[in-house]
């Protein structure tokens, strides 16, 4: 069942939309080479607690740390670790929070120091998907409508999308109905209503949309090695179009944590 948000629910929404927007466009400012994903994440999970808010991932299901931390072929739910970031790899990152009973969600790729076009070309195409989708996000359109723009901009590009991780609905729960896949047909599926609060991810590969899960359980990577980008924001559908809950100005700041 779709749970639809009152106004008062939608005002804690943003929130905590704001404030997992915020801590993910400071950790943006740190990737660049010779910086640990365990670095970031640790600063990620300090700058959540310093706010009044839980790290939404950390112990969902028993992963353990703050942010999933996926790099080049790793599409989704990465673990931070010692690796070090290297010139040319992309990095993505992705962040929830929790404040008073509310979870905002947003990822982002990033790409470190400097990136060859075909990784640049990746990542600036999953950022328009993501942009396209939520232009679909609009009181009468269907589920349906959603996935199809991902699809058709990712492929037109010579792109897949990954089938088997969606994304969702979201509110007191990180993960609510609906599933929201990065694939499908205009005017199939659910019909989108005003108070419906939607987590839209694309994950976008360079090659096969095939998928497997690595021995730790968690981190997913394309079957044939190559990279993927995957971006995403928390969205609210209102009377008046979709409103992007973590989507924060260049020039809003959150105090750093400093480990």
């Amino acid at each position: 069942m779709i749970i639809g948000k009152s106004k008062r629910e939608l005002e804690k929404m943003r929130a905590s939309g704001r404030l997992v927007g915020l801590v993910l466009s400071h950790l943006r400012t740190l990737v660049q080479p010779g910086v640990t994903t365990m670095e970031i994440d640790r600063i990620a999970e300090k700058m959540i607690r310093d706010a009044g808010a839980l790290p939404t991932f950390k112990g969902y299901n028993g992963f353990p740390y703050s942010i999933c931390a996926s790099v080049n072929e790793q599409i989704v739910h990465g673990f931070p670790s010692n690796y070090t970031l290297k010139e040319g790899d992309i990095f993505s990152i992705d962040c929830g929070v929790t404040l008073e009973g509310f979870v905002g969600d947003t990822a982002t790729t990033v790409p470190v120091g400097k990136v060859d076009e075909d990784k640049l070309k990746l990542v600036r195409v999953t950022e328009e998907c993501l942009e396209r989708a939520i232009q679909q996000c609009r009181v009468g359109n269907h589920l349906g409508d959603i996935g199809w723009a991902v699809q058709q901009h990712a492929e037109a590009n010579g792109y897949s999308v990954v089938r088997d991780y969606v994304g969702h609905g979201i509110g007191r729960r990180m993960h609510e109905d609906p599933q929201i896949p990065n694939y499908g047909k205009p005017g199939l599926g659910p019909k989108i209503k005003a108070g419906y609060v939607f987590a839209v991810e694309p994950m976008v590969n360079q090659g096969t949309h095939f998928t497997k899960v690595l021995a730790d359980g968690w981190t997913v990577v394309t079957l044939d090695g190559k990279p993927s980008a995957h971006a995403e924001h928390t969205i609210a559908i209102t009377e008046d179009g979709p409103e992007v809950l973590t989507l924060v100005s260049s020039t809003a700041q959150l105090e750093p944590a400093v480990i």
